[in-house]
């Protein structure tokens, strides 16, 4: 069963893909001065990948995990109309908070007490938009799905838990479809329709994955940690500056390496090699104790902060705007 949730997904989101783009899809992700593309791209390619996963879903057992593979798919059709549409802020925060409530409610997460639900309901919420401010560069979003969703599977295959497994596996199978189409120079995005749900599915696999005993807390961050300090330093940043933090903008560091030279595949590479060592160092620790693993993480997470600080000196030296 396995060995087909990873081939199928992938094989079923290749085909999907092709079928957009020869059928014109759209709607378009057209060039402005926010982008790091000079010319229009469909921006709908995580329609492709959503499908791929759930046929994965479909052929396998996720088990207790299955209501957050369903929620996503609700929340990816939701997202697929504001990319058609383009929806009100307010009203993309409440559909995520519904999902991240009902995942609470459905899902293996079961908070204690409602503050801590309320809590984990903003970690899940947060998660599907970090996914979201990192799709901007080709192959980024769509690298760290397969890389991401990869090493959760095999830790959940470590750990004996077979939903988990199952599901991991077939999203980052699918993240492997899409990827033909979007890394460098990328002929489809993933859109508001993939980079959201597989951002929720992120948040709550890894918090569930926690909560039930599969893995330490540091476990999915590790993995995830080039995307999640990318993004927190980054919105941090902008709201000590005041700026409207959900305006699109080009001030991550992924956005500002391309733009004074590494390129979209450069930046693409880089993540990789980034979420690799994380990843292995979280497979390899996943036993140890938890001083080991908040170690490991802390260590890591100091590599980001003074690699971003340092950045930022070179950066201003360039007198390039943020």
């Amino acid at each position: 069963m396995l060995i087909w949730i990873l081939i199928l997904p992938c094989a079923v989101t290749t085909a999907a893909t092709l079928l957009l783009l020869r059928l014109g899809a759209t709607p378009m992700d057209r060039p402005n001065s926010r982008s790091l593309h000079d010319q229009p791209i469909p921006r709908i390619g995580g329609v492709a990948l959503m499908i791929g996963a759930s046929v994965g879903w479909l052929i396998g057992h996720p088990g207790a995990v299955a209501p957050l593979a369903w929620l996503s798919i609700g929340l990816g059709a939701f997202c697929l109309i504001d990319d058609v549409r383009s929806l009100p802020v307010v009203l993309r925060l409440a559909a995520q908070l519904c999902a991240a409530g009902a995942a609470l409610w459905l899902g293996p997460i079961a908070p204690a007490s409602l503050p801590l639900a309320a809590v984990l309901m903003l970690v899940v919420v947060w998660g599907a938009n970090l996914y979201n401010f990192m799709d901007g560069s080709n192959g980024l979003a769509g690298g760290m799905t397969l890389f991401g969703f990869g090493f959760l599977a095999l830790g959940a295959w470590l750990a004996g838990a077979q939903g988990y497994l199952e599901l991991c596996a077939a999203v980052s199978s699918a993240a492997l479809g899409f990827l033909f189409f979007n890394f460098d120079p990328a002929r489809i995005f993933m859109g508001d329709a993939g980079s959201v749900p597989v951002g929720f599915l992120a948040a709550t696999v890894g918090l569930s994955g926690y909560l039930t005993g599969i893995w330490n807390w540091t476990f999915p961050v590790l993995i995830f940690l080039p995307f999640i300090a990318d993004s927190s330093v980054t919105l941090l940043k902008r709201l000590l500056r005041r700026e409207r933090v959900w305006r699109a903008h080009r001030e991550h560091y992924y956005q500002r390496l391309v733009r004074i030279g590494l390129k979209h595949r450069g930046a693409a590479l880089l993540a990789y090699t980034l979420m690799l060592a994380g990843g292995c160092a979280a497979i390899y620790t996943r036993n140890s104790s938890a001083v080991t693993q908040r170690g490991v993480l802390v260590a890591f997470a100091c590599c980001y902060f003074v690699s971003m600080a340092a950045f930022d000196a070179k950066w201003r030296r360039t007198g390039l705007p943020p």
